[in-house]
């Protein structure tokens, strides 16, 4: 798996609510710990996939931090760390409904060039991983959209959206899906893109926002519904459920990375869109019972989960 997004740093505060404009807040607990891109490259790894990190990261203790992470889970770089600066930090509040906020610093990881893409050098089998947040800086933008065109046809491009969807531009919104070939999206960002792509839109439940989405996109489209699970849909095509196991909800933080780094593992292993979207829906629902972003379970603990040996 090529990770082409951006590995950061979180401070990750427990907080029982966001407080509102002026307010103040004691937190119950906090960690500083490496995030961002990383929560996906570590649960693509823990779930038996090569990850190759094709992102910037900076000299610098947060670099200091992404580096140690990713070593720790044999993640490969392609790239020296930045000399001029450090890499960003994000600040994530944690509320009593599990629910996250984030409020983000740009470092290292927002100044990519196309060469250092390029420096990847995929073939076929290879998963490419893009998120919505290399829409938002505007070196990655760039260096996304011009290396992107020249990643071979065998190599499948995942897209994670982001909660900046919205922010992106349309454009180049529109030149991303010109080459993914999977959108694996939570609930809001798939209606604010459908919304986007199609103003007109009243469609608001996952069950008709999913196909919605797959039909305005061309793409298959894997819905992440929280507790229901999962949908998966394709252009023209039924919608299929995938159930996620009842457990019970400690920290959603990092879930939808847990989600789409073992989807992109499992399409790197070869397998079908619908068994590793089954098995990433497992491992995100054994990611939500633990605290702290990087909650990514062992390959070994999706296999007992799902009952295998």
């Amino acid at each position: 798996m090529i990770h082409t997004g951006q590995a950061v740093v979180d401070l990750v505060l427990r907080v029982p609510s966001v407080p509102s404009a002026g307010g103040d807040v004691f937190a119950s607990g906090h960690e500083f710990l490496a995030g961002g891109g990383v929560n996906v490259m570590v649960a693509a790894a823990r779930d038996g996939a090569r990850v190759v990190y094709a992102g910037g990261h900076g000299t610098g203790p947060f670099g200091d931090v992404v580096r140690a992470a990713l070593a720790a889970e044999s993640v490969e770089l392609t790239t020296p760390a930045d000399p001029s600066t450090d890499t960003g930090f994000s600040v994530a509040l944690v509320d009593d409904r599990a629910e996250r906020t984030f409020v983000s610093t740009t470092g290292a990881e927002g100044a990519v060039t196309a060469t250092q893409l390029r420096r990847t050098e995929p073939s076929a089998g290879d998963v490419v991983y893009a998120s919505g947040y290399s829409l938002i800086h505007e070196a990655n933008r760039a260096a996304l959209l011009e290396w992107l065109p020249t990643v071979p046809a065998g190599c499948p491009v995942v897209v994670d959206p982001a909660p900046v969807i919205g922010e992106a531009d349309l454009d180049a919104v529109r030149a991303l899906l010109d080459r993914a070939d999977v959108w694996t999206t939570n609930e809001r960002e798939a209606l604010v893109l459908l919304r986007r792509l199609r103003p007109t839109t009243e469609r608001t439940g996952p069950a008709e926002v999913a196909p919605a989405l797959a039909d305005a996109t061309g793409l298959a489209v894997v819905l992440r519904a929280g507790p229901r699970g999962a949908l998966l849909a394709a252009p023209g095509g039924d919608v299929l459920s995938c159930p996620a196991p009842e457990v019970e909800a400690i920290d959603t933080n990092g879930a939808g990375d847990a989600h789409a780094g073992v989807l992109c593992a499992r399409l790197a292993a070869g397998e079908g869109l619908e068994p590793a979207v089954r098995r990433a829906t497992t491992a995100a629902a054994i990611a939500v019972t633990r605290p702290g972003p990087a909650t990514a379970p062992t390959a070994s603990e999706v296999d007992a989960a799902l009952g295998r040996s």
